[in-house]
């Protein structure tokens, strides 16, 4: 049998709460679309790139998100030491080159287990916890990391709204 990606439900989304509960809110809402994009889709369709010479698809943007998340709020805000999974200094791009669809099943799973982890990591840690950034070494608040990650999002679920309708017809949200 073919694993595919499981029905997503839709939530409502939260439109009054205090700041912390928002910024949780519009990151969930980000996380949702980029699987409701995923649901119904074996590992191929997963897998299948947009255009030449693109290597992005549904799969890598969850194994990127994987990533993003993973080093945002876990590496750097909760200080955690750890390596990225599926790239380092010498594959800069593995999360989107080396997309196997055989693995599809396993790629989704560790991104919810990410975001799992993620979200226990930086629980305890105020908005104005500090960390500096990777590249700029300027200090940046968890604030600032959870508006980052909403944006990421938005960018990519719109690369995601894409993907999935060039692989069948699926639009909208």
């Amino acid at each position: 049998m073919t694993w595919t990606a499981p029905e997503i439900e839709r939530t409502a989304q939260l439109l009054v709460g205090d700041e912390r509960a928002m910024l949780q809110a519009m990151l969930d809402r980000g996380r949702n679309i980029l699987l409701w994009k995923c649901q119904g889709l074996n590992g191929i369709q997963l897998a299948t790139r947009s255009v030449e010479p693109s290597s992005m698809s549904l799969l890598g943007l969850l194994r990127h998100m994987t990533e993003t998340e993973r080093g945002w709020f876990r590496m750097r805000a909760a200080g955690e030491r750890l390596e990225y999974i599926y790239s380092d200094d010498t594959n800069l791009d593995g999360d989107f080159d080396d997309t196997v669809p055989a693995e599809a099943e396993a790629d989704y799973a560790r991104y919810l287990e990410e975001i799992a982890l993620c979200d226990k990591a930086i629980a305890p840690l105020p908005l104005d916890h500090t960390t500096a950034h990777p590249r700029t070494g300027k200090d940046i608040a968890l604030r600032w990391i959870y508006l980052h990650l909403i944006e990421e999002y938005a960018r990519h679920d719109g690369h995601a709204d894409l993907l999935r309708e060039r692989i069948d017809g699926t639009t909208g949200y």
